[in-house]
């Protein structure tokens, strides 16, 4: 079973409290440093069931490069957070806890469907878990949270920068994961550069926008929460 680097951080229950709690962890984390030798990557994602209120997480991890499945665990929990954007991480996190808990060999990079530095207060749902996992993480976000950034060429594996409008720091990359598809939003989460989380979700990717370990947890947890509702 995986542990938590941080077991003794206690979970908010308002808005007001996780928002205090974000900048409070943002000056915990650790510094970003090149990633070491990565021999299993995993996948996280949730989803929501508006029907039972609460919400589910899949993890999966494989070998590098779109290979072989080694392990899928799942989490939920209920959803007593409310929906607020800024603050996903404190609705979702502990269905993520969940299923982090019931992982059996750790993953040496964690791709996350969500946002990680690339936040207002740099600490997306991919961030806040790497700090209470110990593990390096990505985000790769379908959509864009905060930032600007400059024309993106439509072939597939090109980059720019995301930028923060007002002081120009550099939040993550907005990445090309197919031609002419709609790019996907890449931050670092924890533990590692933005060169290396860019270079683990360029290896990641096959035929479709999703780095193949997201993926993965993406249908994992659909069908999970499907299964859950009766459908």
């Amino acid at each position: 079973m995986a542990k938590l680097l941080h077991p003794g951080i206690e979970w908010p229950k308002t808005p007001t409290e996780a928002l205090e709690q974000q900048r409070e962890l943002v000056a915990l984390l650790p510094p970003e440093r090149p990633l070491g030798p990565v021999s299993l990557v995993g996948g996280l994602d949730v989803s929501y069931s508006r029907r039972l209120g609460r919400v589910f997480a899949a993890l999966t991890t494989a070998r590098p490069g779109g290979g072989e499945e080694v392990e899928r665990a799942f989490g939920e929990a209920e959803a007593d957070f409310p929906y607020v954007p800024g603050l996903l991480s404190y609705r979702e996190g502990p269905a993520c806890l969940d299923a982090w808990r019931n992982l059996r060999k750790i993953p040496d990079v964690l791709l996350c469907d969500g946002q990680g530095k690339a936040h207002p207060r740099r600490l997306g749902l991919a961030t806040h878990l790497g700090f209470l996992f110990g593990v390096p993480t990505v985000g790769v976000a379908k959509s864009r949270l905060i930032g600007k950034h400059g024309p993106l060429a439509r072939e597939k594996g090109t980059t720019v920068p995301l930028l923060d409008p007002k002081t120009g720091e550099t939040l993550g990359a907005v990445l090309r994961s197919r031609t002419d598809v709609r790019p996907l939003y890449i931050s670092v989460g924890s533990g590692l550069t933005l060169e290396d989380a860019v270079r683990v979700t360029l290896s990641e990717l096959g035929r479709y926008r999703l780095p193949e370990p997201a993926r993965r947890a993406h249908n994992l947890v659909t069908h999970h929460r499907k299964e859950a509702e009766g459908k």
